[in-house]
Parts: C-alpha cells; structure tokens; sequence
C-alpha cells in the first residue's frame, strides 16, 4: 500500500507520521531531537513499539536517511517506492502562499526568503525539504504553510494602524498561525455536526503551548489572535501576548536591554504563564499549584480571561456564533479551563453538560441541547491535513 510522510522539520528537530493512503491510517511515527548537535535522539514508534537510539546527526540530510532506512530495516515499508509523497509543515508563507503549494526550486527559495518572518521555522524546514529532495528526488511533495489559510482576512482584520506605507514597502500586517489546526477542526466539527462548513459561524480556540484563537464564517478565516509573529494574541505558556509596544521602549530601558531581539526573547520564552505564576509554563502545573500559590491561581485567571475577551470580540465581529471548538494540549484535555471559559457565556444562554466535558474522549458535543452556542472538543490532526493537503495537490490516485 502506497504512503505519505506528513513532516515538521525545525533547526534542532525532525518530527514525521507515516500514513498509508487512502485510509488515512498512521503506521509509524518518530522523530529526531538534538539534531546537528552531539548525542542527537532518534525514535521510531510502530505498532505498540517504541525504537531510541542515541548518536550524532549533524544534519537534516542525515536524519532523513537515517530515517527511511530504519523503516526499511524494520520492514514498515519494502523500499523508498512506497513513499509517493511528502508535505511539509512550513509556518510562515508571508502573502505569497494563499494555499498550501507543491514544492518546486521557486518556492523553496520563496520560504528561505520569508525566514525574516520566522527565523526560528522556516529555515530548518527548507532544510528538511532538501534533505528529502536529495533522497527521494521523484516523489512530489507539499508545503503547508499556518500562514495561508489566514489569507482570507480582510484587511481592515489584516492591517495594523501605523502608517501604510509599511504594508506596501515591507510587508507589514497580521498573518496569524495554526491555520492548518483551524482548518482541521473546523471542518471536522463540521462533519460531525452534519452541517456544511459554509453555513457555520465558527470561532475555534487553538490551546496549546502556542494559543490562538480565529474567528471562521463560511469556511474561512475571518480574523485571528495572533499577528505579525505568533507572539501577538492571548497570554499563552511562555508568550506574553498582546502588549502595549511603548511598554517594551521602558522595559528596555529598565533593563539596560540594546538589543530589541533580547527582549523578544523575554517575550517569547519566560512570559505568558510562566512568567505570571513563576511556577510552570504547564498548565497542568498551576491546576495543581492554585490552591497554594496565588500567582498560579492569577495566572490562571489572566488566561482565560484573554479568551474570553478574544471570543466576545469574535462573537461580536460574525454578528453571532454557531460553534466555540476547543482544540490541541490545553483545549482538548483540560476541562476544568474549558468550563471557566465556556461559563463565562452564560448570560449568552451558553451552557456546558458537565458530564460531557468531564469525560469522554475525541470529538464530541460538551454543551447542552439548549445552548444557545454549541461548544464541542475536536483533537486536532495537523499531519492529517497535511496528508489531504499532499493528495489533493499531487492529484494523487491509489
């Protein structure tokens, strides 16, 4: 049976699922930390098992071959044949990607060009594209960007207040993430529910180590927390959020910081909740410190009160709401937060079966019947979409 490898590449990772097509089944797994550094990890895990070897992988060409050839030895697959594609997540795609693409030399460059957009991704994922270009030369494959399913924003959603000539000469504006994640559930709720997508005013909460929230109607994208960089939107694990940009000019200041990357940085990876509880960038960490430390309880609170502000903004911008997902670590599995958030709707006439959101797993509906908004948990399944992403492109045919 034919294959599609959904791939997440980065600068020190290699992250794979392994598909067989059409039934959408995945047959391994693994991935490759500490890559290019000493004492890289590879792991590989398949029916039930789970394979870690330790080693040096100086790079993604390396990982890959290291890669393939384990799943020959370990007779997942019977030669490189049965691979007949590849996608790639890539997460900035700028303006020029409006849907996912098949790779060429052109876009390959495009996504080196659109590093400035994401220093820390895209790179690494050009690289994992040549990697698998040198190896398998005559499979197809796809690049996903999170950026482009966003590209149906209007731009009085899109364009940010400063002066215009920064979005005509540099690019300036809001390009959110996770659009593949948005895309996924949404028209997994969709199906679910059996309605189509088109008819659905749906606002999707992405809560994972990286949050966002977006507002969907008609199957696309209407508006979404994060912005320019993934750093805008709500408080998320170690990302501040949306912040007052003169606030960053006197921190700099306060803290001798030259250098605006540095408190990027800051921003980036010892803000959000993190920084708030100075406990645990884990919300499962502060649950279980709240009772105890104030600050893990605060932080909490900040946390979903960014939510629901995003989520009455997104209520009031579709003229109304048909569906609130919860989707990915936070959003999926923890239903303590998911009723804070949810029961702050109540005067909306939203209402939680509490039973249903306390147990229970994958999709289901965790609202009353007479909610006035059906509020539902849909697990998200990026490599998934990448897999469809990869067929509907390569025009694929078993």
């Amino acid at each position: 049976m034919s294959k599609i490898m959904a791939v997440n590449s980065g600068s020190s990772t290699l992250k794979w699922k392994l598909y067989t097509v059409p039934d959408e089944k995945v047959v391994a797994k693994g991935m490759v930390d500490r890559l290019g550094l000493s004492d890289s990890v590879f792991e590989v895990e398949f029916n039930g098992k789970k394979i870690s070897e330790m080693g040096d992988i100086p790079d993604h060409t390396t990982a890959v071959n290291k890669m393939l050839d384990k799943l020959i030895d370990l007779k997942i697959i019977g030669n490189y044949d049965e691979i007949t594609g590849v996608g790639h997540r890539v997460v900035a795609g700028g303006s020029i990607f409006k849907d996912s693409a098949v790779v060429t030399p052109r876009v390959v460059q495009q996504i080196k060009n659109l590093s400035e957009f994401a220093p820390l991704h895209n790179p690494g994922q050009a690289a994992g594209i040549e990697a698998f270009e040198k190896i398998l030369p005559d499979v197809p494959q796809v690049a996903v960007f999170d950026t482009s399913f966003h590209q149906t924003m209007d731009p009085v959603n899109y364009l940010y207040s400063i002066p215009y000539e920064y979005y005509e000469k540099y690019g300036v504006r809001k390009f959110g993430a996770h659009g593949t994640s948005h895309r996924y559930v949404s028209q997994a709720a969709a199906d679910y529910l059996h309605k189509p997508l088109n008819d659905l005013k749906i606002i999707s909460c992405h809560l994972g180590s990286g949050a966002s929230i977006d507002a969907i109607e008609d199957g696309k994208s209407v508006d979404t927390s994060m912005g320019f960089t993934p750093l805008a939107g709500i408080t998320m694990s170690t990302r501040s959020g949306d912040i007052d940009p003169s606030l960053v000019a006197y921190l700099m200041q306060k803290l001798k910081i030259a250098d605006p990357t540095e408190m990027v940085k800051i921003l980036n990876t010892k803000s959000g909740l993190l920084g708030i509880s100075g406990v645990s960038p884990d919300m499962r960490d502060l649950l279980a410190t709240r009772e105890e430390n104030d600050r893990s309880d605060l932080a909490i609170k900040i946390y979903v009160n960014r939510i629901v502000k995003y989520i009455g903004s997104y209520i009031a911008l579709l003229a109304g709401a048909d569906v609130i997902i919860f989707t990915a670590g936070t959003g999926a599995k923890n239903a303590e937060i998911r009723a804070d958030i949810a029961n702050s709707f109540n005067y909306m006439g939203v209402k939680i079966d509490k039973e249903a959101n306390e147990n229970g797993d994958g999709t289901r509906v965790i609202s009353t019947k007479d909610s006035a908004i059906t509020v539902m948990v849909v697990p998200t399944d990026e490599e998934r979409m990448i897999v469809r992403d990869v067929i509907r492109l390569t025009k694929y045919s078993d």
